[in-house]
């Protein structure tokens, strides 16, 4: 252990180091600080803390700490960093209660009015670990099935089974403990554990596996306490009674669920009455099953003297049930005459011994009695070592025994003991490994033990080991001490009803009988207490939302809710009625329980995450492998069908609650596994751009955020959903201006706004907000940093910037315009929808109509490929693909038409095809003056330096000449908006001499300068390309115009940045005329191909 030695440091020179630090003192005498004065602390730089537990307050300046002082470097941050000193006293005065049954028990014997001070955990490991498991684990098959399962399965294949099932619980708790030991484990046991080590979506499915499995136990022992109670206790107390042998079994399952019913119901009164009265008789149950167990020991060794006496009747070699008769003999002599006895009448009809009608094998075969209980020393472990299996209604016989086979009638069935159910190994496996379970009682309990991280491990494994040790010297002496018949007798029917295991033990049958039914009905009730907390666990950490309601109660936290639920579902149980096949059930739910258990500490370890510091040190990822696979096994030796259903639960919960969505970040390792499966998965991914076979787009949505840092578009994350279907990658941006330091918390905001959004949409992706002195510089960040290594975007999606010609601000217009050089720069693709307000939601369905895809130049397939995905979901499924391309004059258009058909059907796109001619024409008039017009807004805007208003008055000039040259063209609905939109009537100015003089130059001079803009003529290359964009629209409009949405190349901006302007407006008039418009830029590489 290492040593610590704390030296103080002495204070030297304190009046210089007060003048150095700015420490001045203040004297107020007596009246108190003065008014213009707080009196809350201060960290000396006139920033207030109320009750700053770090700093010193004014009271107590004279009594320093020194080691303030030697902090000084760090007192700005020691509000939200605290001291070391600060942080150790927190932790010891923390306190790890259990928030369960111990609480209940005080909130219920305290008053109303007063609360009892939770008390220190003082629990070792003897109490709080062994003996709780060892009360867990020893259970109702061990005094009602363990002595069968040996007579059936015989002493090898019973070694074995016991082994198979104690290994994996040995390696379930090896598991189990270094998870335990890995920090503070609160109450809640195995769902705690496994919940916080895969995360919510594990933790839901198993904790309501492990629930089930405890509330199926429930019923489990409800049935065993009956049985005892039924058959070997009180048989008088039978409701129902079958009227032959055929309706035995069915009379008793009645009995079983009638009184198994009443029972629950007294249990569950019990526990909603006070669990003190549960936590109070624990002790006495334990001591019964001890005392249960340390008979049976005394009666085996007893047994080598003198073995107890329970003869058994034998017919030939048929066992019979005993209770039918008095005398094992067919004869009796009264006197000096010989009658018959009643085994006689029996099996033969009244009369005579001579002329009776007997039962041919009741004749022929001898009556004989031989030792149920041999003994120790009598040498019957050899008969006894191998396995007898048998169907459903077979009589036991016993090897060795003369027998005569004859026919024998089905009214004498009832005589013989028989099988009442078709066993085989994988049966007896599901039926015992109960018997193995309960090793969570120790972590249960972690809260209250005085060091959990030492007493689970040691307290959890000893127990294990103890009760392994009992089960295998119990299969050794009951196949050394009872008769091989008896064993397979499963209800003691050849012994006059006795308890077979309690034929054994000494001093008396009594002492299991008795021990046992009160054991059962302990760990009933210990199960019905148990299971309700653990549902109120799973509810209050609010994963399965439907399960809220069960998380409430009373008003001392008791689980009302909860403890209803579980009687009902025990009442399943107990419906069934038979142990045997109650058993397989609850087998199923542990075993998933103890496979996830092993699955998390082996991802834990193999994973090495820092976290994992386990302070128990043997354990190793082989072992928790070993121990999962066990468990796998079992599942399926047991019951394949039961292991399907239970995987099918735990399945549906997984998907349910990765469904809703369980928001909630435990540090579990399958996050830390995904992480490394992300990290394996991108260093593998090509560093280079991939395959053409592989290409989707990996989409960069940039999405432009209001004054309320809301989405503008939100449709822009609509569509980038449709298009999902290539199942890439996505990621949506945004930018906000500003200086990081000071927006950081903006920027938080922004982003969770953009994710709340995402859900909203269903966009599956990543969101990246940046923050930038310049809104262009932070999208020219985001374009070159988004994405990490191999999976990078590859296409960006932006917004049309929208009322650009009204806005008195070019930047809009010139980010668009940066973008879209930036996006062309990295050889990256580029989507721009414009009018996206009018694309459809994914509520809405297009049941017919076309996308058309006009396909003038080869940038790659991107527009072949984008309605190919768009087709994929539902909004756009039943729309039908067309594509246009377009034709010149030197053009075959018949043939371009084939060879599109062609390319189209090696693509294996489905669509129509059509070449448009355009024939060579004359500029038109319009476009002349359209392009005028252009230049002159663009040379007015650009040279004349306006007020606002002057501004707003010269561009209303243009916009009317323009709109009488048009004559009732189309106009976009951002023109009709600002034409709509009234002039301000006055314009507040602060006047100057300056101003003055600068606003009566400009309107002595507008007039002239008016007159130069109306003598401009157009550029040119301006008139050919307007001529390009007016007559593409003109085709477009005429072929389009009804299309549900028409994808569209768009053309490069100019070299030349001074054409900015003339290139947005190239753009409208190409998509004047058009509601939903997709302009497409390819990234300069083939993104579809024909091969395979």
């Amino acid at each position: 252990m290492p040593h610590f030695t704390v030296v103080p440091v002495k204070d030297r020179a304190l009046s210089g180091y007060d003048s150095l630090e700015g420490i001045n003192s203040v004297d107020h005498g007596d009246g108190g600080p003065p008014d213009n004065q707080d009196t809350v602390s201060s960290d000396g730089h006139g920033n207030h803390k109320e009750d700053s537990p770090f700093l010193n307050s004014p009271d107590e300046k004279n009594k320093n700490d020194f080691y303030d002082r030697n902090l000084a470097l760090f007192e700005e941050e020691l509000d939200i960093r605290p001291k070391v000193s600060s942080l150790l006293s927190r932790l010891v005065s923390y306190t790890n209660i259990t928030q369960g049954a111990k609480e209940h028990e005080e909130e219920e014997s305290a008053g109303a009015s007063q609360r009892k001070t939770p008390k220190t955990p003082n629990m070792g490991t003897l109490m709080g670990v062994y003996l709780p498991c060892l009360q867990n684990i020893f259970g109702v098959i061990l005094f009602l099935r363990l002595t069968w399962i040996v007579g059936v399965a015989g002493i090898m294949q019973s070694l074995l089974i016991v082994i198979m099932c104690c290994t994996c619980t040995m390696l379930t708790a090896i598991s189990m403990s270094a998870i335990a030991t890995n920090g503070v484990v609160p109450a809640g046991g195995a769902y705690f554990m496994i919940s916080r080590s895969l995360g919510p979506e594990f933790g839901g499915a198993v904790g309501l596996c492990f629930y089930l499995g405890t509330t199926f136990a429930s019923a489990m022992y409800i049935l065993g306490a009956i049985e005892i109670f039924l058959q070997y206790l009180l048989p008088q107390a039978a409701i129902f009674h079958a009227a032959d042998h055929h309706g035995t079994d069915s009379a008793m399952l009645n009995n079983m669920r009638v009184y198994g019913t009443i029972c629950l119901g007294i249990m569950a009164v019990v526990v909603f009455v006070g669990v003190k009265y549960v936590n109070k008789l624990a002790s006495l149950f334990l001591a019964c099953v001890i005392i249960s167990i340390v008979s049976i020991y005394a009666g085996a060794i007893k047994s080598i003297s003198h073995p107890p006496e329970f003869p058994i009747c034998m017919l030939g070699n048929r066992t019979l049930v005993r209770d039918r008769f008095d005398v094992c003999a067919k004869t009796v002599t009264i006197g000096n005459t010989t009658a018959p006895s009643q085994l006689w009448d029996l099996f033969c009809l009244p009369g005579n011994l001579s002329s009776a009608q007997c039962d041919d094998y009741f004749l022929q075969n001898n009556v004989t009695e031989i030792q149920g209980i041999p003994g120790l020393a009598s040498g019957i472990f050899r008969d006894n070592l191998w396995a007898d299996y048998m169907h459903k209604g077979e009589i036991l016989e016993k090897g060795g025994l003369a027998s005569v086979d004859s026919h024998s009638t089905m009214e004498n069935f009832g005589m013989y003991v028989s099988a009442d159910i078709a066993t085989s190994f994988m049966l007896l496996v599901g039926i015992f490994f109960p018997s193995a379970t309960g090793i969570m009682a120790g972590s249960n309990r972690s809260g209250d033990l005085r060091d959990a991280q030492k007493s689970i491990p040691i307290g959890t494994i000893l127990a294990i080991t103890t009760t392994t040790l009992v089960y295998l010297s119990s299969v050794i002496l009951f196949g050394a001490c009872v008769e091989g018949v008896v064993l397979r007798d499963k209800f003691g029917d050849a012994v006059r009803n006795n308890l077979v295991v309690g034929t054994l033990s000494w001093p008396s049958p009594w002492v299991i009988v008795i021990g046992s039914f009160f054991s059962t009905v302990g760990a009933g009730l210990q199960t019905l207490t148990g299971a309700p907390r653990l549902l109120q666990a799973i509810a209050k950490d609010n994963i399965i939302p439907f399960l809220r309601v069960f998380g409430h109660g009373k008003i001392n936290g008791e689980p009302t809710w909860a403890l209803l639920l579980t009687g009902l579902i025990a009442e399943l149980g107990i419906l069934i009625a038979s142990l045997d096949m109650v058993a397989p059930i609850l087998s199923m739910f542990f075993l998933m329980c103890y496979l996830f258990v092993n699955l998390a500490c082996a991802v834990q370890t193999l994973l090495r995450t820092p976290n994992w510091r386990p302070r128990f040190r043997y354990y190793h990822w082989t072992l928790s492998f070993l121990g999962m696979s066990m468990c796998l096994a079992l599942m399926f030796i047991s019951s394949w069908y039961y292991a399907i259903v239970a995987m099918g639960i735990a399945g549906m919960i997984y998907k349910y609650i990765e469904y809703q969505g369980a928001e909630k970040e435990w540090g579990d390792g399958i996050r830390g596994l995904s992480l490394s499966a992300a990290r394996y998965a991108l260093l593998r991914l090509e560093v280079g751009p991939p395959h053409t076979k592989n290409w989707r787009p990996q989409l960069l949505v940039l999405s432009k955020l209001d004054e309320d840092l809301h989405i503008k578009y939100p449709r822009l994350l609509t569509f980038a959903s449709q298009l999902k279907a290539g199942k890439g990658l996505t990621i949506v941006g945004s930018a906000i201006q500003g200086n990081f330091l000071e927006s950081y918390g903006e920027l938080q905001a922004a982003e969770q706004t953009i994710k709340n959004m995402m859900d909203i949409e269903r966009v599956k992706g990543f969101c990246q907000v940046v923050v930038a002195t310049k809104v262009r510089e932070g999208i020219i960040h985001l374009i070159q940093s988004s994405g990490l290594g191999g999976m990078k975007h590859n296409t960006v999606m932006m917004g049309w910037p929208y009322g650009w010609r009204q806005s008195e601000d070019p930047r809009a217009w010139k980010t668009f315009i940066n973008t879209v050089r930036c996006t062309t720069a990295a050889h990256l693709a580029l989507m721009v929808p414009k009018n996206v307000s009018f694309y459809p939601s994914n509520h809405e369905r297009f049941t017919d109509g076309s996308i058309d895809v006009w396909w003038i130049v080869h940038d790659g397939g991107m527009l072949m490929l984008l309605p190919f995905l768009l087709k994929q979901h539902k909004v756009w499924r039943k729309c039908r693909m067309r594509i246009f391309t377009v034709a010149q004059m030197d053009d075959n258009s018949i043939q371009m038409k084939k060879d599109l058909a062609t390319f189209l059907y090696q693509l294996r796109i489905e669509a129509e095809v059509e070449v448009v001619e355009m024939h060579d024409s004359d500029i038109s008039a319009y476009t002349y003056e359209r392009t005028l017009m252009m230049e002159q807004r663009s040379q007015m805007l650009r040279q004349m330096r306006l007020s606002s208003a002057e501004r707003k008055r010269e561009a209303q000039l243009v916009k009317d000449r323009h709109l009488l040259v048009r004559m009732g063209s189309l106009y976009s609905d951002e023109e009709e908006d600002t034409l709509d939109s009234p002039l301000p009537d006055n314009i507040q100015r602060t006047w100057t001499k300056e101003k003055c003089e600068a606003e009566r130059s400009i309107r002595n001079n507008a007039p002239e300068n008016f007159r130069e803009l109306m003598s401009l003529k157009p550029d040119q290359s301006n008139v050919r390309r307007m001529h390009t964009a007016v007559k593409l629209n003109e085709v477009i409009v005429n072929r389009s115009h009804d299309a549900r949405l028409v994808l569209l190349n768009m053309p490069g901006p100019p070299r030349d940045t001074d054409g900015d302007e003339n290139y947005m407006e190239f753009l409208e008039v190409l998509t004047e005329g058009l509601e939903r418009v997709l302009l497409v830029r390819g990234g300069g590489r083939e993104v579809i191909t024909i091969y395979s």
